[in-house]
């Protein structure tokens, strides 16, 4: 693997994109969350996937799929930032926190899981955090159970699983992610098993439209609140979400995404409303956001996609 080309020079994050021995692209990000410093947290967003077989209706990392990663090809997205700011492996910031959540469903790939269990042999740090978002695919269940072991071996209390759902209709949500998944009752024992007491709860992530469907009576019908915590986060501007019509609930001002947070607080959840800085939408760096979009595509996106690629 190497670096090909990488957006330009940001404080927030950066994009890189990088080609295999086969031509094959993928890209990866290095990023801070302010008001936090890099010697705070520092976040590194990998891919799983050469492109994503699912292709949900407003993620732009969706089609064009061409196959897993090995399990050298995503070291290589950790080891390349890594090196670049800590030579010797010695992580400085006081948190680090890789997301296999970039490119692709990571449950398809069981690569991921070797790197998990291969990551705490190859540096030092001051505090480790894995973080792995999935949409549950039906057939995973070997995965999961076997990353359930690893959580349990080597990460415990330190792990953060997200459920990325977006809608509580289940209608809804097989429009928006247009494969068999589990239930949200299959869901619900795994969260069980794989929470400690005192630990991260398990995560239920909704990319949040104008036109979403989430209830909070729903959710309590399958979710602890003492297991389970909800995020919403807007739908990003993408190329697909453009193309699908659909619009993002902070388009005109973020009251009512706040509101939605509010109700489902007053039912148990703890919540959290997660916007982000609009600067990683000129990046492209959000989730759901691919910048090869941006380089295939002839169309200006103004709200996104508008930083360079050197």
């Amino acid at each position: 693997m190497k670096v090909i080309s990488k957006t330009e020079q940001s404080q927030l994050a950066t994009v890189y994109i990088a080609m295999n021995s086969s031509g094959k692209l993928v890209e990866f990000v290095e990023s801070v969350q302010p008001p936090l410093t890099i010697e705070e947290k520092w976040v590194l967003i990998v891919s799983t996937l050469f492109g994503c077989p699912v292709d949900c209706t407003f993620c732009d990392a969706g089609g064009n799929y061409k196959g897993r990663l090995s399990m050298d090809e995503i070291l290589f997205q950790i080891d390349y930032p890594v090196r670049l700011r800590y030579p010797d492996g010695n992580i400085g910031t006081k948190k680090l926190k890789v997301q296999f959540s970039r490119m692709g469903e990571p449950s398809f790939n069981p690569a991921v899981l070797d790197v998990l269990e291969k990551l705490p042999s190859l540096y030092k740090w001051q505090e480790f955090v894995p973080s792995l978002s999935t949409i549950a695919p039906q057939g995973t269940d070997k995965f999961f159970d076997r990353l359930l072991h690893i959580k349990k071996e080597l990460y415990n209390e330190s792990f953060q699983l997200q459920f990325s759902l977006h809608s509580t209709s289940l209608k809804e949500r097989d429009r928006i992610i247009p494969v068999r998944k589990w239930d949200c009752r299959h869901m619900a024992r795994y969260g069980e098993k794989f929470y400690n007491k005192g630990g991260k709860k398990i995560t239920l992530n909704f990319a949040v439209s104008k036109d979403s469907i989430i209830d909070e009576k729903s959710l309590l019908r399958h979710f602890s609140p003492d297991v389970f915590l909800i995020k919403l986060t807007p739908v990003n501007p993408t190329f697909k979400a453009r193309k699908n019509k659909i619009e993002s609930m902070i388009s005109d001002g973020d009251l009512l995404i706040r509101e939605l947070g509010e109700k489902i607080r007053n039912a148990g959840f703890e919540t959290i409303i997660s916007i982000g800085e609009l600067e990683e939408n000129q990046i492209g760096s959000n989730c759901g956001q691919f910048l090869q979009a941006f380089l295939r595509s002839c169309e200006k996106m103004p709200e996104a996609y508008t930083y360079k690629v050197i």
